[in-house]
């Protein structure tokens, strides 16, 4: 089969299974994304979560052998939730970011991977593909940009013209030689939306991230939150949508194709005071099935603390103080104690006292010392 007439092929299949955009790129040597990766790590602007070394994150034929074209699909997402759930004094909600709506989107292209591999592989046998979303070696970004997907935008997203860049990414190495299209022309121009409502300034400059700055990635991480960030993290659980939101190519983007992506109310904009004592079967239940769950329920449970500190929610201090007193994680405890400083409630300098004479762990006994110091100058 003539290769042009393939590609054809494969990309009326795509539309037929729900692929809302696809290009193809070719295999080489990644060798301005390898530069950019190897000045994030000079700089310590890498999250942790990336995988494989730099040469398998830009050399696909180090991932296949023979790699000659990679495949770049795009699936459009919601950015408006319908019926979406008041927060209000006593009901305080947390919100995960959009691209945690819905089913997690790592499975949802995973099928549609498999079923553009099941397709190439009934028409050519002695294909191989290697099918990655998110998580694997490849920059996903990178692959797009070069499939003509989109431009690599200054907030570090993807950007399609027909979507915005809410969209989720996901790529096919192949050893398949077939034709290539062409990058779209960046357009953002002088705008600098993005890096200027960065609210942690974790966009050094446009598509420069420091991702230890980065909300997106603090919201994900286990320990105690640096105290500098935890004013900044809202009410949001899980993501942050800032850069999106500002970004005048998102402005009136809003598809809802899939209807495994739509967002329950409840699981993605939760009420918070009973995140504090959910149990690990409950949470599982509840939000397993979303991306923004893969990381346990601790980190959820230490941001939602957070949240409540910020709204001031007094009706959360019996909650707070409780974890002071049982939890036994040292930094629910100690993110619970600086809540309730940042709350006011002085009448809780006694029983924090009392905590305070019990506690083992040296950081949760920093943060309730600093806590119990703040209550104590509370008018």
């Amino acid at each position: 089969m003539a290769n042009a007439q393939l590609k054809k092929e494969i990309i009326a299949y795509s539309k037929d299974i729900g692929i809302d955009k696809i290009g193809f790129a070719t295999a080489d040597p990644f060798i301005t994304l390898k530069g950019r990766l190897l000045e994030q790590q000079t700089h310590g602007f890498e999250s942790g979560f990336e995988k494989g070394t730099i040469e398998e994150r830009t050399e696909p034929e180090r991932l296949l052998p023979e790699a000659k074209t990679i495949i770049s699909i795009a699936l459009a997402y919601p950015s408006k939730m319908k019926h979406a759930p008041r927060s209000k004094m006593g009901e305080r909600r947390g919100l995960f970011c959009r691209a945690s709506w819905g089913e997690d989107y790592h499975n949802i292209l995973r099928e549609k991977l498999s079923l553009l591999e099941s397709f190439i592989m009934e028409k050519v046998p002695s294909a191989i593909c290697l099918s990655m979303v998110d998580t694997g070696e490849l920059s996903d970004r990178a692959v797009a940009e070069r499939a003509g997907i989109g431009w690599s935008g200054k907030n570090c997203a993807i950007i399609t013209p027909e979507f915005g860049s809410y969209v989720y990414l996901g790529e096919m190495i192949t050893t398949l030689n077939l034709p290539v299209d062409n990058p779209i022309e960046d357009q953002c121009g002088s705008c600098n939306k993005c890096v200027d409502a960065c609210p942690t300034g974790a966009l050094v400059q446009g598509g420069q991230l420091d991702s230890n700055k980065c909300i997106a990635f603090l919201t994900q991480t286990k320990d105690l939150l640096p105290e500098q960030y935890r004013k900044k993290i809202g009410n949001r659980l899980y993501g942050c949508d800032t850069c999106q939101v500002v970004c005048p190519e998102n402005k009136g983007k809003d598809f809802h194709h899939h209807p495994e992506m739509e967002p329950d109310p409840e699981v993605v904009k939760p009420l918070l005071i009973p995140l504090l004592s959910i149990s690990n079967r409950e949470f599982k239940e509840k939000f397993g099935k979303i991306s923004g769950s893969w990381r346990g329920k601790k980190p959820i449970q230490r941001n939602a603390i957070i949240a409540l500190a910020h709204f001031k929610e007094k009706a959360a201090i019996p909650y707070l103080y409780e974890l002071v007193k049982k939890d036994p994680r040292p930094v629910i405890r100690g993110t619970a104690a600086w809540a309730i400083s940042e709350i006011g409630d002085k009448e809780l300098v006694g029983q924090l006292g009392e905590a305070l004479e019990k506690e083992q762990d040296p950081k949760a006994y920093d943060e309730m010392k600093k806590a119990l110091n703040k209550l104590e100058t509370v008018t």
